[in-house]
């Protein structure tokens, strides 16, 4: 009994320090992530930004928050900006939808990153599946003959269902980036990454049939393609692109 009242109470103690901090991150969060209006400091007109909550209570915890805008009704058009009206949204109450008129945003997938990504994960595919890594294990996994091998690469359709896969992938993460806005390698391996993720737990029952050696070598091949669009969507961000005229 005494075990278990202490057990207790060093449980009630941690309980107690983990939730001042969160309480904090809590006001944190609530207290900015309302959107507000702003005048733009390049065209002098009102707009709608969103500062980026999570970020500023994640930094609260250590101190002061650090505040960055999450989004724009000018983005992505000018996902790049210096963010000059980052202290007048800092300073201003949040509206309420309907108090003020905003431009539209319009949230567009560009297709040549998109492209570019896909073709880098099916390439990934190519080195990982060939002679030099994994090509041996993968077929004695499957029980496949050279014979049977030589006959399979010679058929379209598992070269057009890779290729659609990797497509489907890259402009799932290419979406997953356009509704969060953000930009960067590391938040889009992170799209790519949840996202990866999710298709692996929602496939994961239709796989009890593989043979251990296959499901690892191509959950680690699609983890790697996965890692490759992210960082290539990411890292794009605002590149390769032309920015649509703004209305005046």
């Amino acid at each position: 009994m005494l075990l278990l009242f202490g057990f207790l109470l060093v449980l009630f103690s941690a309980a107690l320090v983990l939730l001042m901090p969160a309480l904090w991150a809590r006001e944190i969060h609530h207290a900015y992530s309302a959107p507000r209006a702003v005048t733009c400091p390049e065209t002098h007109q009102q707009v709608g930004v969103t500062i980026d909550a999570t970020h500023a209570a994640v930094t609260g915890l250590r101190g002061t928050p650090e505040f960055r805008l999450a989004d724009c009704s000018r983005w992505p058009a000018r996902i790049k900006c210096a963010q000059d009206c980052l202290p007048e949204a800092l300073r201003n109450e949040p509206y309420k939808f309907g108090e003020v008129h905003l431009p539209k945003t319009h949230r567009q997938i560009y297709h040549l990153p998109v492209l570019l990504a896909a073709f880098a994960a099916w390439y990934v595919g190519m080195v990982w599946h060939s002679p030099y890594l994994f090509r041996a294990r993968w077929m004695t996994a499957l029980g496949l003959t050279p014979a049977q091998l030589k006959q399979m690469v010679s058929w379209y359709s598992p070269h057009l269902l890779s290729i659609a896969a990797c497509l489907l992938f890259a402009y799932g993460v290419a979406w997953l980036q356009t509704w969060r806005m953000r930009k960067g390698v590391w938040p889009g391996i992170f799209s790519s990454t949840l996202l990866w993720a999710a298709i692996l737990l929602a496939t994961l029952p239709s796989m009890i049939s593989l043979s251990r050696e296959l499901f690892l070598i191509e959950a680690a091949y699609t983890f790697a393609a996965a890692i490759v669009v992210g960082a290539i969507l990411g890292g794009l961000s605002g590149k390769l692109v032309l920015a649509a005229p703004e209305a005046k």
